[in-house]
């Protein structure tokens, strides 16, 4: 039976074992595997906060990045474990780090529906419009998904929110709830504002794309 590597017991969350063998060598705090991941990183995506406290409190890095340039903060984020997300903020990490796709801890939450760390990361400054090598904003993300409480979310801290942003298709959010038959998000956008008559780059609206019972209720909740 193969041994189970430092990594393995960041990531299941065998604390004893892991304090062993740091005790051992402590270069084993800031060593990296294949993936160039630290013990920080597979302890945060594994969601073991008592391990993270331990490894930041030896003098771990808090944003190490990996070879696809994910952060422990980013992990964490699209993991789901709100725990080390607030752990790991308060130790300083950055919120709005993001990884070679341009996607941050706030895209991962949207996308995946994490509310409880979306609104986590808003409070600590993530930027709301930020964009990924696709264009896609956070708003993007939660309303093609699908994600209603995500979508609520980011309305209600939008005084700064670029409701009708466009993607590298030349979508806005609403295009993309449209597309996807989120009927309820797509109500939302427009009953907050969001543009029916923006083209993206196939010269298509947001309304172009709806379904016909969609399309009515838009064009009644715009209508002035």
């Amino acid at each position: 039976m193969a041994t189970k590597t430092v990594f393995e017991s960041a990531y299941e969350g065998d604390f004893e074992i892991l304090k062993l063998k740091l005790l051992e060598d402590n270069k084993r705090l800031t060593a990296v595997d294949d993936n160039c991941r630290m013990l920080i990183h597979w302890s945060s995506l594994g969601g073991h906060e008592e391990i993270v406290k331990y490894l930041l409190d030896h003098g771990s890095p808090v944003d190490p990045r990996d070879d696809t340039d994910m952060t422990p903060l980013i992990l964490a984020s699209s993991a789901g474990r709100e725990k080390i997300v607030r752990l790991l903020i308060g130790h300083g990490a950055n919120v709005n780090a993001v990884n070679d796709g341009g996607h941050s801890s706030l895209q991962y939450a949207s996308s995946k529906g994490w509310k409880e760390i979306a609104e986590v990361l808003l409070l600590n400054h993530a930027d709301i419009n930020i964009a990924d090598n696709r264009g896609a904003t956070p708003l993007h993300r939660a309303a093609s998904k699908g994600n209603t409480a995500i979508v609520k979310l980011l309305l209600q801290h939008g005084s700064h929110l670029n409701i009708d942003a466009k993607d590298s298709s030349g979508n806005t959010p609403l295009h993309l709830a449209c597309e996807e038959n989120r009927d309820e998000e797509a109500r939302l956008l427009a009953t907050q504002g969001a543009q029916l008559d923006i083209k993206n780059k196939e010269g298509l609206t947001p309304l172009d794309l709806a379904s016909e019972a969609l399309k009515r209720q838009l064009r009644y909740i715009s209508e002035p």
